[in-house]
């Protein structure tokens, strides 16, 4: 490539001198015959283009050349490459400063719209996650009072919600939503979660306050009950609750016969304050009351009794007047 280029130029450089000697030969020889006053030497002129032509051939074979040898530019051209990419860099960067902060700007925003969408899925995730506990529980509850109610096909029942609970007497009083209007009274006894947990203590036209087993409230909240176990029936009387335990306490135990643990406890019946073979729990051990004369039994109680939401009333035996 570097050979054919300097033929070329040598080429053209031979072409114009050989033109140059011809027009000069002519003007020689025209002003050869006008008189001059002063001679001209055109020899002098020729030599002064063929030295230049030489010069300029020379300059730029060794151009070539060193391009051909080696890729980086010459000194004047990476001279001008520098300034140019140097002007290039002073005036693009406050443009290319300000699209950046545009751009991070933008993108502000677009991350604050994506985390409030993110906010507001989780807090409807957190709403549909309690809802579903909720209808789980609602729905265990349900089960349970079903499974209870199977259980009670000798009784009439009144199926009621619990709207009222004060903190104050959590351990205490429950309202439900059914009245004198659907046929309760007072004295009826109130089951729930499988198990007996109070009985009705006032009654309104379309409510009732029920005191439960919990109550410290001894004198009014007792129940009649029947032990049954391997060893036969023992009955006393279901008389208050421990609370640091969290069982129930049977006194005025008849006979002599030792209580097993895991005997069922049951209504009685004895007394007419309320119906017979109502489930209330099973025996855990016997033991001493607090001046150790006589025995009691603590009762594990079947009803889960911090947390009632449907219950059931027992208004009296199928057949009974």
């Amino acid at each position: 490539m570097e050979k054919s280029i300097q033929k070329k130029l040598k080429s053209l450089v031979f072409s114009f001198v050989s033109k140059e000697l011809v027009v000069q030969f002519k003007l020689s020889v025209k002003r050869s015959e006008v008189p001059q006053v002063k001679k001209f030497n055109p020899n002098k002129n020729i030599i002064i283009m063929l030295l230049l032509v030489i010069i300029a051939v020379t300059t730029l074979s060794v151009t070539v050349a060193r391009r051909a040898v080696s890729d980086k530019p010459i000194f004047p051209q990476a001279v001008m490459n520098d300034t140019i990419s140097f002007i290039d860099r002073t005036l693009s960067a406050p443009i290319r400063w300000v699209e950046k902060g545009a751009s991070a700007v933008e993108n502000l925003f677009v991350t604050y719209e994506e985390n409030e969408k993110l906010k507001l899925k989780l807090d409807t995730y957190d709403e549909m996650v309690q809802e579903n506990k909720n209808k789980t529980r609602e729905i265990a509850t349900l089960k349970d009072e079903l499974e209870l109610q199977s259980t009670l096909t000798n009784f009439d029942k009144i199926t009621s919600n619990v709207i009222t609970r004060s903190p104050d007497t959590w351990q205490e009083i429950i309202v439900v939503d059914r009245g004198s209007q659907d046929g309760v009274e007072e004295n009826m006894a109130v089951l729930a979660n499988h198990g007996l947990i109070g009985r009705v203590i006032e009654v309104n036209n379309f409510s009732s306050k029920v005191e439960l087993l919990t109550s410290s409230n001894q004198n009014s909240n007792q129940f009649p009950v029947r032990i049954s176990g391997t060893k036969g029936e023992t009955f006393g009387i279901l008389k208050g609750y421990d609370q640091e335990k969290n069982v129930l306490i049977v006194e005025q135990l008849t006979g002599e016969a030792m209580i097993e643990e895991g005997s069922v406890v049951q209504t009685s019946g004895l007394g007419g304050s309320s119906p017979a073979d109502l489930p209330i729990g099973v025996a855990l051990k016997e033991s001493k009351d607090r001046f150790g004369l006589t025995r009691q039994i603590y009762v594990k109680p079947y009803a889960q009794m911090t947390d009632l939401s449907v219950v059931t009333i027992i208004k009296r035996g199928v057949g009974d007047e």
